[in-house]
């Protein structure tokens, strides 16, 4: 049985290593000249830089995926562990370094609040149980195709409370707001506002506590060389350099995809595409009744982000493999962000700072640094075109004289910048979206773009627009549901 991918990030290579090794006959078309999708390199005057994700939080996912090809994950990845995992800078300089150590984790926290400290391991008791639910009981890589299958799970969700938003959750354990953030700003990580994302995912914490956070030896992109390489290994074809420029469809059915380079028979078609992409430009022709370009246009998207890549021949000894360096406004910050109106003045940001960790990742006495600030999608009234290089300078001038970067303009030998112009431009994510839609209570599980086609019959999707939703792990658990679903209606 033929199936055609769309796509290759780590959902399209998730989903086309685990069905070629079960038998079916695989080909991925990826429109760039690398796999890949969101995640991919940049190697320039010795720097390497990830360009995607940067962290690794739940490498038995990975790993799941490598023993059901019969490859041994150790074989092909070193994955280094972090500690701390991040180090958080607030708006008054006190730092928090936030690691998965019981004892470590309490003294950081009791540096802030005694009292607070006291809470850690309670609300660690109800991390750990939204983790048994979306991890160890499978919600996370169950399919969601009606509004029964919800409510068959609705029990576990309100019995843990996690329908509430995440942030009036971590309220619940913590007084210091210090803390409060440390606990619930991870939302942020798969493009949500704590403030509006379900507690659901809070589950990270613990996940993070149980299973680590890790970096692989080279670089985020060595798991997608692996991943692709295992693949092709097992017989699977990838076409890098041809776009897909149409699904086409007779009698409510995908019979082939026509790309820039030809026409192609299949009997099941994956898109690892953004949702707005798949239906509104792929299915151009098709006459849709569900997640049609009405609803997509209604639905909410995540925040972009805006990204500097730094090669900087100095070391910062306050800078850790994770850094981040926080305003002083929280809800304030996040709810002008999401809010789609405009850019605010102030900002919090993500350092990510590889060559801490593997020295190959940039020369000798220099850091390889990305430097992440969330700003608002392209609802929001910006001209990037005539922004990026303000708001650079704003940034950088914020990093040596506030921050105490010192010296780092002088030192900058590699910069380039990567704004929501380029996300929605050079990775079709609609209105500049860098995680598609939001993980809000209602776009999350049965109210999320199903992993099968309501209207297609043999339409599937994986990704951060379907179930359960966007980063590393969400993607690739992505995978294993529309897996599941496959097997079932269409078994070999």
């Amino acid at each position: 049985m033929k199936v055609a991918i769309i796509g290759s990030g780590f959902g399209g290579l998730s989903i086309a290593l685990r069905l070629q090794s079960l038998g079916y006959e695989v080909t991925i078309f990826e429109k760039q000249n690398r796999i890949g999708g969101h995640a991919y390199q940049i190697k320039a005057h010795g720097y390497t830089f990830d360009l995607g994700p940067s962290l690794i939080t739940a490498p038995s996912i990975i790993r799941r995926i490598f023993t059901q090809a019969g490859e041994d994950m150790d074989d092909h990845l070193e994955l280094i562990p972090l500690d701390p995992f991040y180090r958080i800078y607030f708006h008054d300089k006190t730092y928090l370094d936030y690691s998965g150590n019981p004892e470590k984790m309490v003294r950081e926290i009791a540096k802030f609040s005694p009292s607070d400290s006291e809470k850690y391991e309670s609300f660690m008791k109800f991390a750990k149980d939204l983790y048994k639910s979306v991890i160890l009981d499978g919600l996370g890589s169950k399919p969601f195709l009606s509004i029964k299958d919800f409510f068959l799970s609705a029990p576990k969700l309100i019995s843990t409370l996690s329908i509430l938003p995440a942030y009036l959750r971590v309220k619940q354990y913590f007084k210091d707001e210090k803390i409060r953030f440390t606990f619930s700003f991870h939302p942020l990580f798969i493009g949500g506002s704590p403030f509006l994302s379900p507690a659901l995912y809070l589950m990270i914490p613990f996940l993070e506590r149980e299973e680590g956070v890790w970096f692989t030896k080279g670089g985020m992109y060595s798991v997608v060389e692996k991943l692709g390489e295992l693949f092709e290994k097992k017989g699977g074809k990838i076409k890098v350099g041809e776009e897909v420029e149409e699904i086409v469809i007779e009698d409510k059915t995908a019979r082939s995809i026509r790309t820039n380079k030809g026409t192609y028979d299949f009997d099941i078609v994956i898109s690892n595409a953004h949702i707005y992409h798949t239906n509104t430009e792929l299915l151009a022709s098709s006459k849709l009744k569900h997640w049609d370009k009405k609803k997509l246009n209604k639905a909410k998207y995540s925040m972009s982000t805006f990204l500097i890549y730094l090669g900087v021949k100095k070391k910062y000894d306050k800078l850790q493999h994770h850094t981040l360096i926080l305003s002083e406004r929280y809800k304030g910050l996040v709810d002008e962000i999401f809010s789609e109106t405009t850019l605010p003045d102030d900002f919090s940001m993500y350092l990510h700072v590889p060559s801490k960790t593997d020295e190959g990742m940039a020369p000798a006495g220099c850091e390889s640094m990305y430097v992440l600030i969330p700003v608002p999608n392209l609802n929001a009234n910006v001209d990037w075109l005539q922004e990026k290089d303000r708001y650079t300078e704003k940034i950088l001038d914020f990093l040596e004289n506030e921050f105490g970067l010192d010296d780092l303009r002088s030192n900058i030998e590699y910069l380039s910048v990567f704004t929501p112009d380029d996300f929605q431009d050079q990775r079709n994510n609609h209105l500049g979206a860098a995680w598609s839609l939001q993980p809000t209570l209602f776009q999350s599980a049965n109210f999320r773009p199903p992993n099968r086609s309501k209207d297609i019959r043999n339409l599937y999707y994986v990704g951060a627009s379907t179930h359960p939703g966007g980063g590393v792990p969400g993607v690739m658990l992505s995978a294993e549901v529309t897996e599941k679903l496959i097997r079932q209606e269409y078994p070999l």
